[in-house]
């Protein structure tokens, strides 16, 4: 069976009943559950949270994105000493597997409003902040367009990130760089004070 290309699970996901399906792919309706119409890719969200309850803000963001699709996946807690600015509490970090049908940009605007929604104050650029979502992978695509990049432009140096993800998907692989996480963190330099809880 032909393999769907990258780019078209970058987009909106189409029906099997829709021809304008990429490469005219379509399933035996007979084979496969009636409701089995969509494309579904995983993606990886990096969660932080360094104000209030961090480990309760957490809870809350991961209850959230249930909307998202099926949560298949969350790493144990990180605490992470903040990285770019570092005169601010310590952050709670964790990586989620995310099943979904969204486009990336549906997901970006997801994770903001869930952010918005509990309570997130832009005041200060990488300041502190009650919730962080960030997608740093999404299925093997790779998004460049303005207010979303895909994979995330830091994921590939952060150990807050790298580490949670490689022990809940090692060989999840960085589109551009083509290396494993596993890989990927093996390579990163030592230096980011990242404890597992």
């Amino acid at each position: 069976m032909g393999r769907i290309p990258a780019e078209s699970l970058c987009k909106r996901p189409k029906r099997i009943e829709d021809r304008a399906f990429p490469c005219q792919f379509f399933l035996d309706s007979r084979a496969f559950p009636r409701e089995t119409n969509l494309v579904r890719v995983t993606a990886y969200l990096s969660l932080g949270s360094n104000l209030g309850d961090r480990a309760a803000n957490l809870r809350a963001a991961l209850a959230q994105l249930e909307v998202a699709g099926r949560l298949l996946a969350v790493s144990p807690l990180y605490e992470t000493k903040p990285v770019d600015v570092p005169d601010q509490p310590w952050f709670l970090n964790c990586v989620a597997a995310v099943e979904t049908d969204k486009t990336p940009r549906e997901l970006l605007a997801l994770a903001l409003q869930i952010e918005t929604a509990m309570g997130r104050l832009r005041t200060r650029d990488k300041g502190a902040r009650k919730i962080d979502i960030d997608v740093v992978l999404f299925g093997d695509c790779a998004v460049d367009e303005p207010g979303l990049k895909i994979p995330h432009p830091a994921m590939h140096q952060r150990r807050f990130v790298l580490e949670p993800l490689v022990e809940i998907a090692p060989e999840a692989r960085h589109p551009g760089l083509g290396k494993t996480a596993r890989e990927l963190l093996a390579a990163l330099a030592e230096g980011q004070s990242v404890r597992r809880l």
